[in-house]
């Protein structure tokens, strides 16, 4: 498990294609190699890796399949790029941020960046469908392994959307987040309490209704929403979609 609270920036040192997977070595800041052992976990952009070398100090190996090369952006990463990375959370550590996996959901897109003053800035997330039932202003949401509060979220019709989070010079200072541009892509954990609510609430909602379903899809379609043809997997949250039928004229 990881806090997401980043402790710096790595560096890709070297790289090594191998039968199925890539090696790479990565340059650790200062102090963050103290007592890392092969078999470690690590946070790299978000994505939980494993040490399987330890080559000098101040580096570390990691071996990444091909499955995730394709599923994230560590496929596209070249010497030199930097990675935010954490080490694994030790019992009792304190949690700054909020639980995180290292196990990824989505990629987001960078689709604005604004500075409204000297300490602000802001980012704004463009993430598919259908992650952004997940996300609500003032939650939680890992973004390449940093946890972050949602500032403003927007959800569309069809379940995608996007959503801004705000960053201090300190988080700037202490990851790769003032070297991104717009249409960058980022990793995306979503926080797994929400997922749970979530997905409770519309499964029963879903078993609930039943025969119902149907009356409500046609309800949705004349609002100019799809509920995917069944509620429960549908693009619209049921609870959203029902407020709104409750909703006196």
């Amino acid at each position: 498990m990881f806090t997401g609270i980043v402790q710096g920036v790595a560096r890709v040192a070297a790289i090594e294609d191998r039968e199925g997977l890539r090696r790479f070595e990565l340059a650790l800041p200062p102090g963050f190699d103290a007592e890392l052992a092969i078999g470690a976990s690590v946070a790299s952009d978000g994505v939980c890796l494993t040490v399987t070398e330890r080559p000098a100090p101040d580096r570390a190996c990691f071996d990444v399949m091909a499955q995730t090369l394709r599923l994230t952006t560590l496929g596209q990463l070249a010497l030199g790029d930097g990675l935010n990375v954490e080490r694994a959370a030790k019992d009792g550590a304190e949690i700054g941020g909020h639980p995180l996996s290292g196990h990824v959901d989505a990629s987001a897109r960078i689709s604005d960046i604004r500075h409204p003053d000297a300490n602000n800035h802001v980012i704004r997330l463009a993430l598919p469908a259908p992650w952004m039932r997940y996300v609500f202003a003032k939650g939680y949401v890992g973004v390449n392994g940093c946890s972050l509060t949602v500032a403003e979220a927007h959800r569309e019709a069809d379940g995608s959307g996007w959503f801004e989070v705000w960053l201090i010079p300190e988080t700037l200072r202490m990851t790769t987040f003032v070297a991104k541009a717009v249409g960058d892509a980022v990793h995306i954990e979503i926080d797994r309490a929400t997922q749970v609510v979530v997905d409770t609430v519309r499964d029963a909602l879903a078993e609930q209704l039943g025969a119902l379903a149907p009356l409500l899809e046609a309800w949705a379609q004349q609002q100019g929403m799809s509920l995917g043809g069944r509620l429960g997997q549908g693009r619209v949250e049921a609870p959203a979609a029902m407020a709104a039928i409750a909703k006196p004229d």
